[in-house]
């Protein structure tokens, strides 16, 4: 029950609701900006603790890429989610 009065009725949806509602390419976009600016802040503090930058780029370079692909299916959710739209 929580869950139908949560979640977007697709079939009741309309034109209008539907072009309101944030496309898939807006999420990716905004999923690159906020990631780009994560990436840095985990490199300087990879940096800061281990004293290594080698190691800092690497353990940036892995969180880019799942962070992103996380971030993009939260953003996805939260989209069919009609609490407080």
């Amino acid at each position: 029950m929580i869950g139908q009065m949560l979640l977007k009725d697709k079939e009741k949806a309309t034109y209008k609701e539907d072009r309101t509602s944030e496309k898939p390419i807006r999420s990716v976009v905004k999923s690159l900006s906020w990631r780009t600016i994560g990436t840095i802040d985990t490199i300087l503090i990879s940096w800061i603790i281990t004293g290594k930058l080698d190691l800092a780029f690497s353990i940036g370079g892995i969180e880019l890429i799942t962070k992103m692909v996380l971030y993009f299916f939260h953003e996805r959710v939260w989209n069919s989610i009609k609490w407080g739209k």
